[in-house]
């Protein structure tokens, strides 16, 4: 059958034309999905064979030219008769191919020049000799790979930046993957082999990485943001709160005297980068204050102190 009607496409189709073909025959026929019908493993290895041929743009030229056949053979190209090349046929001592003077080496010439073909076989036949001398090669193209699979993951804010393993489930099996150092929105990660069978091994998976938005944790480069409330107590006479981080909550030292805006630092609780080092924490300070608190508007009305903290601005 003509190579082109195997794989259900019109001769002078674009390769991604028979690639997609051959992409949907092979899903349909492959021996994992068909192991009671022989007929469908045989059909496999017929689109198979078609694409490694279709698919070599050499092979493809020679075959629409009619010098290969729907094997991938030379076809006979001196237009011989059976067991041979038709032209050669030995006329005496010294004769060799018909057409060509002299004869093979050793092969009874007496004196008279003989032919190299060597260059001429390797033309029409598409490779070289043997390493024993005898026949000549033929290089096949590598049997294509299943395709590859692409994965969308979603990953939590505080799993990306303390990279922790993510359990994903790809092809019906389960595997933890390793999220990679300097990971960030979009990051693409290959599995080798992951992805769909085919004939000459497993295709990849390729995972994207989407990191989750948090309710108060923000990225910030390399940093995490986090805006922390603290009691007017808290801020005028400093205290030791408990904090939220990626990895856990710890706990932080407010400044006696701290101010809304006043901004603290914790090493090492960020994202890290490419290297494995890791940002920090970076937390701002939000004085509240509590509505129809009668003792604090009191004091407020009493108090004659703070200044202006508007002076810097001019006015």
């Amino acid at each position: 059958m003509d190579l082109y009607a195997r794989l259900g496409v019109k001769r002078g189709a674009s390769e991604a034309e028979i690639k997609k073909a051959y992409r949907s025959l092979a899903k349909q026929l492959h021996p994992d999905r068909n192991q009671d019908n022989p007929k469908a493993a045989e059909r496999f290895a017929q689109v198979t064979a078609a694409y490694d041929l279709l698919s070599d743009k050499d092979k493809r030229a020679r075959y629409d030219r009619g010098e290969l056949d729907e094997e991938g053979n030379p076809k006979m190209p001196f237009g011989g008769g059976a067991g041979g090349y038709g032209g050669a046929r030995q006329n005496g001592p010294g004769a060799g191919f018909e057409g060509f003077p002299g004869g093979f080496p050793g092969g009874g010439g007496s004196g008279a020049e003989t032919a190299d073909l060597s260059d001429i076989f390797e033309g029409l036949f598409g490779g070289s000799r043997g390493r024993g001398g005898g026949g000549f090669g033929r290089r096949q193209a590598p049997p294509p790979k299943g395709a590859d699979i692409v994965y969308r993951l979603r990953v939590p804010f505080t799993e990306a930046a303390t990279l922790a393993s993510q359990r994903v489930t790809l092809g019906g099996k389960t595997i933890d993957l390793q999220l990679p150092k300097g990971v960030e929105e979009g990051t693409r990660i290959r599995l080798a082999g992951k992805g769909e069978s085919g004939p000459g091994g497993n295709g990849d998976a390729i995972v994207t990485v989407a990191i989750e938005p948090h309710r108060f944790f923000v990225r910030d480069g390399q940093d995490v943001r986090l805006t922390l409330p603290v009691t007017l107590k808290e801020a005028v006479l400093g205290a030791k709160v408990k904090v939220p981080t990626p990895d856990g909550p710890v706990m932080l030292t407010v400044p006696k005297g701290s101010t809304s805006g006043k901004v603290l630092r914790i090493k090492g609780r960020g994202f890290s980068d490419k290297s494995g080092a890791r940002g920090d924490q970076l937390v701002t300070l939000s004085v509240d204050l509590p509505a129809n608190d009668g003792a604090l508007e009191r004091f407020a009305a009493e108090w004659n102190g703070g200044g202006n903290p508007r002076a810097s601005l001019g006015v």
